[in-house]
């Protein structure tokens, strides 16, 4: 059999979803858990979607928009952006592979910040790629150390902003200067899934850096703020021969008929995405207030997810926690096996979170 798999497939390891609330409920027999682990939406999807949704159900028999004519005239319209210089996906995790697929021949290296999120070396190393992982400075990334590792063989960057799984944001500027110093060669993807949820001044965006930049991709997705994780909607930002190159990678009807409704929809909910954003902010407030006075250390992040320091390790609080019904993510897989990585929920959530915690480190 292993002479059948390609060279590198066999070292990979499958990505480590977290655990679904139905799988939790069937193995412990707990009621009404609770899901922190994914990042996903507290508050479900996006109503202004669902309806959209409703709308479209008797055409299931028909073949999805190939050009997604109307979700990409609409996210022009929202971001400035032609038509020709965005790209759909069966969400952003699709265009990380049309991106690989396009611009990475086997051999070929790629740059990227770690711990990060754990799909872009998975999809190099199964294209045939060479990953070269660069460690955060603190919890950023290292621009300077990543520059330093670019060589002729050096094809693709990832950087992840705000980093996932630390939260951590880079500045405009500095993101302007990385490019601007990377050779005129270098495919640079900017994964901003989760720059919607950025509060500090002087964010870096993508869009506006994509004039000087003809080799960057942004990409962004409906799975966090708009609540449409489930449907695997995303779309990137490029230059029109970018765009040009990946579209004739991509499959024909890869964002499907509900998905592209769905999304259409969404940004115009602009209540929903107030109150999600709301929801996210006040949590991180209780939440941080409720650490510091249990005495825990945490990582402050710009997104709606963070980092928590456990003594005695991530890991065996993740399985306590399981048998009080809440889930977490326990981040051995990204090389911090001190922490846990928390979403932020409803207030109720939270509450039953920390009061879980309190007992499970005996603090209450």
């Amino acid at each position: 059999m292993r002479n059948l798999i390609r060279q590198g497939i066999e070292e990979l390891v499958p990505y480590p979803p977290g655990k679904p609330i139905e799988e939790l409920e069937r193995e412990l027999g707990i009621r009404s858990p609770i899901k922190l682990a994914s990042n996903e939406n507290p508050i479900g999807p996006s109503p202004m979607a669902v309806e959209a949704i409703r709308q479209k159900l008797g055409s299931l028999n028909r073949y999805p928009d190939g050009s997604g004519y109307y979700l990409k005239e609409k996210l022009s319209e929202k971001f400035g952006v032609p038509p020709e210089q965005i790209i759909l996906g069966n969400g952003s995790n699709e265009i990380i592979e049309l991106i690989v697929r396009t611009f990475l021949s086997p051999g070929d290296n790629v740059i990227q910040a770690f711990p990060t999120f754990l799909v872009y070396e998975k999809i190099v190393k199964g294209a045939g790629g060479t990953m070269t992982s660069v460690p955060l400075s603190g919890s950023r990334p290292d621009l300077d150390a990543m520059l330093r590792e670019v060589t002729s063989e050096t094809k693709v960057i990832f950087l992840n902003n705000p980093n996932n799984p630390t939260g951590a944001l880079l500045k405009h500027e500095e993101i302007a200067a990385f490019l601007k110093a990377l050779p005129g060669d270098i495919v640079v993807a900017l994964d901003e899934a989760y720059i919607e949820f950025v509060t500090e001044a002087g964010a870096a965006d993508g869009i506006r850096l994509l004039s000087e930049n003809p080799t960057l991709i942004a990409l962004r997705t409906f799975s966090k703020l708009y609540g449409l994780a489930g449907l695997r909607i995303g779309y990137g930002f490029s230059s029109p021969a970018l765009i040009d190159y990946m579209n004739r990678v991509r499959q024909p009807f890869n964002a499907n008929l509900l998905a592209q409704a769905a999304a259409t929809a969404a940004l115009d909910d602009i209540e929903f995405v107030e109150k999600t954003l709301s929801i996210v902010r006040e949590g991180l407030r209780y939440l941080y207030k409720s650490l510091d006075a249990m005495g825990l250390e945490y990582i402050p992040t710009q997104t709606n997810f963070f980092l928590i320091r456990i003594p005695g390790g991530g890991k065996p609080l993740y399985e306590r926690l399981l048998k009080k019904g809440v889930i977490v993510r326990a981040m051995d897989s990204f090389g911090l096996s001190d922490y846990i990585r928390i979403s932020v929920g409803l207030p109720d959530e939270n509450r039953r979170f920390i009061e879980a915690l309190g007992r499970c480190l005996g603090c209450f």
